[in-house]
This record gives C-alpha cells, sequence and structure tokens, in this order.
C-alpha cells in the first residue's frame, strides 16, 4: 500500500511553517514516497519552486492552498465576527483547476483579507472546476460543526460541500494528532458521516516541519514571527503535538482500521495531473501598425534612430545593424524591443530623466537606435553578444533606471497601455541570515541582548552558520565550550534561509500577455493596499517565461531631472543632459580635484583620492574608474595610475593585445576584453567567446578547463606559440575573473559625467537639488552644507516667506533653506503654507499668519519647530513666540473657529472672522546659545554661527584646528578642541562599553574613538552638546583621519 502527504506546509507558510522546499523533496524521497502536495496557509508563493524541484527528483508535486474561509462572505469584516476564518484545503487537478486556484488565491487578498486572506461559497462555487477539497484540520468548517456537538450542521455542510465541488471531489479529512483535544471525536464523527452520505475518507498528517526533533525549531520561529518569547504565557504554540512529516509505514500503520482513507490518497494523486508549462517565452501583445510584423516595424524606428543618431552612416554602422535585426528575428525578441522603447520614449517625452542605460543593454545597437540607451555601442566598443547571444537564446534583460520621483509615473503608464489585469509588481522574499537568526533565537529563548549581539557578531559576512563554525576560531571556540551558544546556533542553523517575510521587489515588473489570474496569484503587499505584486517572486516569473522588467529608480537621476528645473528658472537654460560635450575642460578639473561630492558612482572618500592621483582626461578614464572601483580590482588601481602617467611601462604578451587593451593601459579591465581576445587571438566567434566569460566568471574548474583547451588550440592555430598562449591564459584569467561589465560600467560612468558637469557649471542649482534630495537626512544634509561653504555657496536658514517646500536658489551663490527640512513640520503644513503664501502675498506678521494658515497638521509641535529653526525671524523674535505658545494655539483655534462660523451663517452675515488683537506677554529675548542649539536640533546643523566662535581666542592657543589635521601626523599626538554632536555606544567582545563621538569646531568634523580604559575615567564629559578639548593620536586607518582619545576635559 502506498501513501502520499497532502497536507503540507513549506517556509511559505509565514507564521508557522519551517521545510524549505528543497528539504522538502529530499525527504519526501528518503522516505520512499513519489509523490506530494503543497498545501501553504492562504498562499501559493512556492508552486513554482517546489513544481520544479519535485519534477527534477522525480516527485509528482501536487499544487494546493490551504485556505482560509469566511464565517459569512468575504466583504463581511467586523471584528469579533468575522476574524475567525475556517480552513478549507484545496488541490489543483488540471490546469482549470490551477487557475482557480489561482484566482480564489488572489479574490481572497484582494477583495477578502480581514487579518487573513479568505474566500467565501459563492467565489468556491464560482471557481470549483477542477478542484479537490478536503475538510482541513481541526479549524475546518465540518470539524468546527462536530467540536461543537452540532452533527446535524456538520451533516448539512457536508452535502453542500458536496454539491459545490462534486461528490468525486470532496473528501473527509482524517488526522493521527492524539494529543489534541478534539481530533479523536472529529475523526469518529467523520467516519460516520462518510458512511451516511456515501463520500470517501482521506488519511492526512498537519505537516509543518520535517523531523519530529524540529519542533523546537518550528516553536521557536512561530515565537520570532509574533514577536513573543518561549516562556510567555498564553502564546501561539503548537507543541504537545507531533507535525512532522510521517513516513508512510507509519501512517498506513495509524489508519489500519479505515484503509480506505490510505487507498484514497493514491486516488487523489491519480486525478491530479497538472503540468505546469515552464521554460515558454509569453511576450505580451503589442500593436504594430496595420499590415506590419514586429520585425518589419522594429527595422523601421531603427532606420529613423540612425538619422536622429548619426550624420553619417557608415558600412561598420549599416553591418553592426543588419547582423543585430537579424539575430532578434532568429530568437523572436522583436515585440520585446517594442515593448521597452514604448514606454522609454513615452518617459522622455513625458520629462521623466531616463538613465543612458544599465547592464549588457548598452552593446546593443538597436537600443540606441530606439532611444533606449544613449550609449552608442560602437564608439565605446560594446558587444551585443554581451547582452544577446545567439547560440544561447535566453529572454534579453534590458534593465533600466528611471528618476526615482517619477518611477511609478512610468508604471502607471505601463498599466494603463496594457491593463490593469496584466500588469503587476513582484513579490520578493526576505530570509533570515545567520546573525539575524542568532538574535532571533536569543532573543525568543531569553539570552540577554548583549550576549546574542556579541555571538552574531562573530559570524563572518557572507558566511552560512555551518560555515561560520568552521571557519571562525571565535565563533568555533564558543559553540564547543558554551552551552548556551551552542543551543542558539543549533537552532538558528534550522531557521537559517527560511523565509522571514514577503515585500514588494525594488524594481521588478511583469507584463503578460494572457491575464495575470490565468498566470499567477496576487495580492497588497503588508501595509499597502494600493499596489499590487505576484505572489510568485521574479525566479518563478522567469521560469513561467513571462516578461520581467526591471524599473529602478534611481535618486541621482531625480536630482539631475530637479537641477535641470532649477537652471531652466533661474538662469533660463535649457540643457540637454544626454548630449553634453564629453571632453569639457571644467568638468575634467573638478573631477581631477576630488571635488565629487554628489557626483553619482564617484563620491567616495576612496575614489576621491584615486581620482586626485589620476587626474582624468577623457571619458574612458571615467568608465575604467568605476569598474575598477570594486573589491578585487581596486588592487589594480595604482598600477592603472602609474601607467596612464608614464612611470610604468606598458607591456604586451602578443601585439594583438595592444589594440584591445590600449585605452586601459595594457590592462584587462573589462568582461569584453575577454571576448574580444577570445575573438582576436583564438579565433573564436563572439557568441563562444561569451561562454568563456561567464564559465571564467563563474570558476567552474570543469568549464574553465574545456574553455582553457579551447582558447589554447585556437590560439595555436592562429600561429601564436604554445608557451605564449600558455602565458596569455595565465594572464588573462584572474583579471577576467572579476573584469566588469562595460556596458553598464559605461553607462553609469555617463551619469557620473552628468553630475560632475552640472556641479562644475551649475553649482547652486545642483548643490539645491542635492540637498532636497536628501532633505529627509538631516546628517547627510549637514555635510552638503558643509561642502556648499568649500564651494563658496552660502546656505541662508529658513524664511517663512522666501522659502518654498525644497532648497531653493535665491541668488547666484545663495540657497534658502526648504521648510520641508525642517524637522516635525510635515508635507501638508509646508503646502498649505506655501499655497496661501502663493495666492495672497506674504506673511506680515506671526497673527497674519496664524489667520491664514488653517490646516490642523499645524500643532504645537509643528508651530513650535518653525518658531525654533528661525523660520519667523523676519516677523519676530524667537522666544517671544516659544513662551507665548499657548495663547498663539489658542488665536489660531479661535480664528479658524470664527472663520467656520462665519462660512455657515445662514444670512450670509457676520462673515469676516472677529478682529481680536493679538497680545503676547513680554519675555526675555533667546540667547545665542539657544537659538543654535535649536537650529542643530531642527536642521541638523548651526546655521546662523557656531557655538565654538566664542571660544576661538581659547581654542588658538590650545589646539590644532580639526580641518589641519593630515594623513601625514597618523600616530603622533595632537590636542583638538569642539562640541560632542554624536554619541555611539557599543559594547566590547570582553563586555566593556567603548564610544565613537563626533565632534566638531567652527569649520570641521572629526570622530573621536574612546577606548574602555579612557571611558572608565572620563564617562561624565561624553555628553552631546558638551565642548571639549581631547588630547589624542591621529589615527588614519580604513584611510579616514579619526583621533584616538587619551585625555579629555570639559571647556566651560
Amino acid at each position: 500500500m502506498r501513501f502520499t502527504h497532502l497536507h503540507v506546509h513549506s517556509h511559505y507558510s509565514l507564521l508557522d511553517g519551517l521545510p524549505k522546499i528543497n528539504d522538502l523533496i529530499s525527504r519526501v524521497k528518503d522516505l520512499g514516497m513519489d509523490s506530494v502536495a503543497l498545501t501553504d496557509h492562504g498562499v501559493m508563493y512556492g508552486v513554482v519552486e517546489f513544481y520544479k524541484k519535485a519534477v527534477k527528483e522525480g516527485v509528482k508535486p501536487i499544487i494546493g492552498n490551504e485556505m482560509y474561509l469566511a464565517p459569512r462572505t468575504r466583504f463581511d469584516k467586523e471584528a469579533r465576527i468575522d476574524q475567525k476564518a475556517f480552513h478549507l484545503l484545496l488541490l489543483a487537478k488540471n490546469k482549470a483547476g490551477y487557475e482557480n486556484l489561482i484566482k480564489l488565491t488572489t479574490k481572497a487578498h484582494l477583495e477578502g483579507f480581514y487579518y487573513k486572506p479568505r474566500i467565501d461559497k459563492e467565489l468556491l462555487r464560482e471557481h470549483a472546476d477542477g478542484l479537490i477539497g478536503l475538510t482541513a484540520c481541526l479549524s475546518g468548517e465540518i470539524p468546527r460543526a462536530i467540536i461543537a456537538g452540532n452533527i446535524e450542521k456538520a451533516e448539512e455542510l457536508t452535502a453542500e460541500y458536496r454539491e459545490i465541488l462534486g461528490p468525486e471531489n470532496f473528501y473527509l479529512e482524517v488526522q493521527h494528532h492524539p494529543n489534541l483535544e478534539y481530533q479523536e471525536k472529529v475523526n469518529q464523527a467523520l467516519i460516520k458521516l462518510g458512511k451516511k452520505l456515501k463520500i470517501s475518507l482521506v488519511a492526512t498528517h498537519d505537516v509543518h516541519y520535517l523531523n519530529p526533533d524540529d519542533a523546537d525549531a518550528q516553536d521557536i520561529l512561530m515565537a520570532v514571527q509574533t514577536g513573543a518569547k518561549t516562556d510567555d504565557e498564553g502564546r501561539l504554540t503548537m507543541t504537545g503535538e507531533n507535525f512532522s512529516l510521517q513516513p508512510p509505514e507509519q501512517m498506513i500503520k495509524w489508519f489500519s482500521e479505515i484503509p480506505e482513507a490510505i487507498e484514497n490518497t493514491q486516488k487523489i494523486v491519480e486525478q491530479c495531473n497538472f503540468q505546469l508549462k515552464l521554460g515558454e517565452i509569453q511576450l505580451p501583445h503589442l500593436k504594430v501598425p496595420t499590415g506590419k510584423t514586429p520585425e518589419e516595424y522594429l527595422k523601421e524606428l531603427c532606420q529613423r534612430g540612425l538619422a536622429q543618431r548619426y550624420e553619417n552612416i557608415t558600412k561598420e554602422i549599416s553591418d553592426r545593424l543588419k547582423y543585430e535585426l537579424g539575430v532578434i528575428g532568429k530568437t523572436g525578441f522583436a515585440s520585446y524591443f517594442l515593448i521597452v522603447q514604448d514606454f522609454v520614449n513615452w518617459s522622455k517625452n513625458s520629462g521623466v530623466i531616463v538613465g543612458p542605460g544599465r547592464g549588457s543593454a548598452a552593446g546593443s545597437l538597436v537600443s540606441y537606435l530606439l532611444n533606449i540607451t544613449d550609449i552608442d555601442p560602437l564608439r565605446y566598443d560594446l558587444l551585443f553578444e554581451r547582452f544577446l547571444n545567439p547560440e544561447r537564446i535566453s529572454m534579453p534583460d534590458i534593465d533600466l533606471d528611471f528618476a526615482d520621483a517619477r518611477r511609478d509615473e512610468v508604471i502607471a503608464y505601463i498599466r494603463e497601455k496594457y491593463g490593469e489585469d496584466h500588469v503587476a509588481q513582484i513579490i520578493t522574499f526576505g530570509t533570515m541570515a545567520a546573525r539575524a537568526a542568532i538574535r532571533d533565537v536569543g532573543r525568543v529563548l531569553n539570552y540577554p541582548y548583549t550576549f546574542c549581539d556579541q555571538l552574531a557578531k562573530m559570524i563572518p559576512f557572507g558566511l552560512t552558520l555551518q560555515k561560520a563554525i568552521d571557519e571562525s576560531a571565535e565563533l568555533g571556540h564558543a559553540y564547543k565550550t558554551d552551552n548556551g551558544a551552542r543551543k542558539i546556533i543549533n537552532m538558528a542553523i534550522k531557521l537559517e534561509g527560511v523565509v522571514r517575510h514577503a515585500s514588494t521587489h525594488a524594481c521588478g515588473l511583469v507584463i503578460t500577455r494572457q491575464t495575470l489570474d490565468e498566470l499567477t496569484p496576487r495580492q497588497h503587499p503588508a501595509g499597502d493596499e494600493k499596489t499590487i505584486v505576484t505572489q510568485y517572486e521574479m525566479h518563478s516569473i522567469e521560469d513561467l517565461g513571462l516578461l520581467k522588467m526591471d524599473l529602478l529608480g534611481l535618486k541621482n537621476l531625480t536630482i539631475i531631472e530637479n537641477a535641470l528645473k532649477i537652471i531652466k528658472n533661474t538662469c533660463n537654460e535649457t540643457i540637454d543632459i544626454s548630449r553634453l560635450p564629453l571632453d569639457d575642460k571644467p568638468t575634467y578639473e573638478l573631477l581631477q580635484e576630488g571635488k565629487t561630492t554628489g557626483v553619482f558612482q564617484l563620491e567616495s572618500g576612496g575614489m576621491k583620492r584615486n581620482l586626485k592621483e589620476l587626474k582624468p582626461t577623457q571619458f574612458e578614464d571615467i568608465i575604467a574608474m568605476v569598474a575598477l572601483y570594486r573589491p578585487g580590482p581596486i588592487e589594480f588601481i595604482p598600477e592603472f595610475i602609474a601607467r596612464k602617467h608614464g612611470l610604468k611601462e606598458i607591456e604586451y604578451l602578443h601585439p594583438k593585445l595592444e589594440t584591445i587593451l590600449k585605452n586601459t593601459y595594457g590592462i584587462c579591465v573589462y568582461q569584453e576584453q575577454l571576448m574580444a581576445i577570445a575573438k582576436e587571438l583564438a579565433g573564436f566567434t563572439l557568441a563562444e567567446a561569451d561562454i568563456l566569460r561567464k564559465a571564467v566568471g563563474k570558476k567552474i574548474k570543469k568549464l574553465l578547463d574545456e574553455q582553457r583547451g579551447k582558447m589554447m588550440n585556437g590560439m595555436i592555430r592562429n600561429g601564436i606559440s604554445e608557451e605564449i598562449a600558455s602565458k596569455i591564459w595565465q594572464w588573462a584569467e584572474p583579471f577576467a575573473s572579476y573584469g566588469f561589465n562595460r556596458s553598464h560600467a559605461a553607462c553609469y560612468a555617463m551619469v557620473g559625467y552628468q553630475t560632475a558637469y552640472l556641479k562644475a557649471h551649475f553649482p547652486t542649482e545642483f548643490m539645491s537639488a542635492l540637498m532636497t534630495s536628501e532633505e529627509n537626512d538631516i546628517e547627510r544634509v549637514s555635510f552638503l552644507v558643509d561642502e556648499c561653504q568649500t564651494m563658496g555657496v552660502q546656505i541662508l536658514p529658513p524664511n517663512i516667506n522666501e522659502s518654498l517646500a525644497n532648497f531653493t536658489v535665491i541668488e547666484t551663490n545663495q540657497i534658502r533653506f526648504g521648510l520641508r527640512a525642517i524637522k516635525n513640520v510635515g508635507d501638508n503644513v509646508v503646502k498649505t503654507i506655501i499655497n496661501e503664501k502663493k495666492a495672497n502675498g506674504p506673511y506680515k506678521s506671526i497673527s497674519d499668519f496664524l489667520e491664514r494658515v488653517q490646516t490642523k497638521d499645524l500643532n504645537k509641535k509643528s508651530l513650535e519647530s518653525l518658531v525654533k529653526s528661525g523660520a519667523f525671524d523676519a516677523l519676530g523674535e524667537r522666544n517671544e513666540f516659544l513662551l507665548n505658545m499657548e495663547t498663539l494655539l489658542s488665536y489660531a483655534k479661535e480664528t479658524q473657529k470664527n472663520k467656520s462660523n462665519g462660512q455657515i451663517s445662514l444670512f450670509g452675515s457676520n462673515s469676516k472672522v472677529a478682529n481680536h488683537q493679538l497680545k503676547l506677554a513680554e519675555v526675555p529675548p533667546a540667547t545665542k546659545k539657544e537659538k543654535l542649539f535649536w537650529e542643530r536640533e531642527l536642521l541638523g546643523l548651526y546655521i546662523s554661527g557656531h557655538p565654538m566662535r566664542e571660544y576661538k581666542e581659547l581654542l588658538e592657543k590650545n589646539s590644532l584646528p580639526i580641518g589641519k589635521i593630515t594623513k601625514q601626523m597618523a600616530g603622533k599626538q595632537v590636542k583638538v578642541g569642539g562640541i560632542i554632536n554624536k554619541i555611539r555606544k557599543i559594547v566590547t567582545r570582553t563586555g566593556r562599553p567603548m564610544l565613537f563621538v563626533q565632534i566638531e569646531d567652527s569649520q570641521s568634523k572629526t570622530e573621536v574613538i574612546v577606548f574602555p580604559n579612557v571611558l572608565d575615567k572620563t564617562a561624565t564629559i561624553w555628553q552631546e552638546d558638551k565642548m571639549v578639548l581631547i588630547t589624542g593620536k591621529v589615527s588614519d586607518r580604513d584611510e579616514e583621519i579619526k583621533i584616538i582619545c587619551d585625555s579629555v576635559k570639559e571647556i566651560t
């Protein structure tokens, strides 16, 4: 007798399922079973992964869902009545059943969600075709009626389900969970009902983990997901019963008195014969002009693009276009290019800044001619085969960057063009990483936070827990010697990689030919009722052959877009960002001086140092720096710089290498260079060279050995000696293993150049746009204000009459703080203030402001913040307003009340606000120090002065200005003075506290490291806003100047 598990939860049952799909299929095989169902709670997240893995391992997959059934209708959502849903197990027999399961799952989430995604019987009737129903666990509607003692109702319900699903498609589900209070009672009643109504029984086991010894790990998972601890009373738990995947022999033994319940599992397996189509590309339908094929229309658009992009169409250009169109026609991807160019050109025509390209798509001339990319692949030697290989056909992948503030407009356009039921964003799943698993398990088991944190920090980044135990001596020692550490780690190993939560993928979008209801279930992401996402993640979407687009929102493009608008408004200049001269002298001077704060990809401290040494003179230099400044190739940067400046000789192992490597001074920087070497020296086609690139990148020995032999033989056939050929392979292989995609580097170098150009030519406008993009990050704004000062751009404090929502250019070298950048002042208040000011002119007094700005969001907190930040300085003194705050709020309330009364007067009289005078008590003005601290609190920096200026003479006599400390002073002792801005405390592995303290004088900032021994003696001094004199040694570790504190004194 054979048995199949039909009631199985994986880790995609986010609250209480532990098994990962791979482990589930392996365990099923180990127990000698050849089929299994997946029935997660209310979702189909794991279906495609489950189907693929099961088929690969020779296990028959049965797709199901343990659905939630609303007590009344799915639209009823009344507290205490509708929140406890019933369970119902549904399995797909065939294609119709699978599509109905998708529809039910989608509607459960989009229409019936109330605590859980719920269907109702109306939906079930509508979508019952092709489905098998089981009564589920003790939470099923029929078991609940039995538990309540209402056998008559249970009988009515049984008859109803049989009528809805059909007698051959409905089963009464019996389970063996003897420790559950009502299980035996329910089983006996179901057996009787089955006999009476001639309905088949089926045996299942409610599987939530694979092995009995996984019970504790599953219990910890439930505690993690519910935010509980294992010793909390009354928490949700499944302990006390065995919910593991049982061997078939055990199931047969348990149900020996009703063997038909076991036999019926095979009957259901035979009924379920749905096969999921994978790998068949399904591009959406795009209308093309009547009488034309997509290929013909694509060619026509490319011909138009030739005239726009090139003054002189050479044979090289024509041949390349003919070749690319040929490959696209052969692979059947013409529609793909037409779809992409449609929404890219709509975006550009709508004023949305689109990136010049991303990834390998920039290697396509067709993409360039269609306006999808803005990098000429011929000018920059970019390879089409790196993007679309005619010998290994797979869906092209054009990733696109849009201004992040307007990405939603692009998605809305696509949704409108193809239809709501053909477009959705894609789900993504967050899994429990090693460090997080340690912290979560430790918290749930009630271990001290410091102990768990120390244990987590012993795990090197990127390693699994098992590898970390083997490779980290510290963690390995803790595991062997500390019982608590061992217990936490053992449990964390079982939770590592388990799905923790679902969210919206940052950029993924699916567009389908068929309706989504035939292809993938959908839902709202948690806390977002507007967005709709697929329940299949991006790899599953690709496996189904669906068109997945990556539309990324890039903040730097929003900065460019806003800068261009500001330039137009202030300078009346229209800049075409895609047609900048690439030999602009001021731009290269800015790069050579390392003044690249805010410049895309080029603003880190390390990059600034390299740019100063490299002194870039051509666009090729920027492409190379983008490619090289990454772990691995970063070690070649000094060699690259030395060769550029002639300090080191450039040598080539073979003359043909010079044409390929001359732009990078003989260093193999790009993957495309390896492909060109294989083509020119070994006679590879570029398609074959792309296979070589993948083999080298993946570092798989078998593939590498194959490719090495092929390339060596090719070079020897081309007259290169075996010795030289071997040297070329040995030289190229390590470079190429972390060589960068030149197409991607060129695209991002272009965005870097564009931002550098704007900063060089329009510094005030660029910095205004940059600060606006960072207005929610007070620390970053503070940093950018410092940058403005070094550029000679003055930052003015907020002013209720001059400030707009964003940072605003006032004069050539002046930027006014935006109201939205003031802490605690929300968007609604800002909009009301600005709209009223535009409509009726500047505010004449505080009373005028309070009378005119009528919004519930102007409360005590927001009004205080406006006052403290200095926004009302033109209308009065800060302390006068602050210490009369209750009077101001009462006045605002009274005027609003009077206005409301006047507006609703039946006879139209008395419609003007009663003109009562606002009287404020006399108070002493705020001190300069108070004003400065308020500014720092609400704006993130001191604007009207600096608290250290009154100590200028003392500091000049006793300390060195922070800005004058250099790397050359590393190891030397210095004395510096400043105000403490920020303190970060950590606990060392020995359990002692230490501090990282940011201090600043009136010009510069630095970080001070306070080790435990010094902290023990000076603990009371370290408080924010205190002014201190610090003696310590200069450190330049990690290329950043810091001070290691030896002693500290408070300045009073």
